[in-house]
């Protein structure tokens, strides 16, 4: 008989590794531990992924996949600029949320460690989330608050947005994260729009 997987128990695997691998790093991940960790046996991480650097890519895929649609929930306004801040929002929103999956896809990237090939985008959602960003700065383009290349705008707003969240998560904007990481977003658009 075919053994079939529980969605539940998929997501409480992809959600204890990413712990483990934000916490500890990619010498603590073993498919026992994760699996003890979820309370199943080693073969339930077998049967949803195949093997632990499958586990590993399924961790960034998710936490890709949880951006994007953080990301594709920001409604269009008539206000492009706004709309781009609050895409910045629910960067951050999403980051705050998933810090172990946010820590796992940008600051540990483990499949680097080992395969720098498998994690160029698993699925192609990280370009997926950065299509949104590009496509927001167009509209700020065409609307003429901003000059150039919509694609390399957004890879300025996504670094500076980036680079906020990481201080904040690292504990570097101070006890009042939100209005620090408004301030460094905001200065940011000003600099870029007219």
């Amino acid at each position: 008989m075919a053994r079939t997987s529980d969605p539940s128990v998929r997501v409480a695997l992809i959600e204890a590794a990413a712990q483990l691998l934000a916490s500890e790093g990619l010498p603590a991940l073993s498919i026992r531990r994760v699996a003890t960790t979820v309370g199943c046996s080693t073969m339930a991480v077998y049967t949803h992924f195949g093997s632990k650097e499958d586990l590993v890519q399924e961790i960034v895929r998710e936490g890709f996949a949880r951006l994007h649609a953080e990301l594709s929930a920001v409604d269009h306004t008539s206000d492009p600029v706004a709309d781009l801040v609050n895409l910045g929002d629910a960067y951050r929103r999403n980051a705050l949320a998933n810090s172990h999956l946010y820590r796992v896809m940008f600051d540990l990237n483990p499949l680097a460690l080992t395969d720098p090939a498998a994690h160029a985008d698993p699925g192609g959602l990280g370009l997926d989330a950065f299509g949104a960003l590009v496509d927001a700065v167009a509209r700020c383009v065409d609307a003429g608050v901003m000059a150039g290349d919509p694609s390399r705008l957004a890879l300025l707003v996504w670094s500076a947005v980036h680079g906020a969240v990481s201080l904040e998560l690292a504990g570097f904007l101070g006890d009042d994260g939100a209005t620090n990481y408004a301030g460094a977003t905001a200065a940011m658009f000003a600099g870029l729009t007219r």
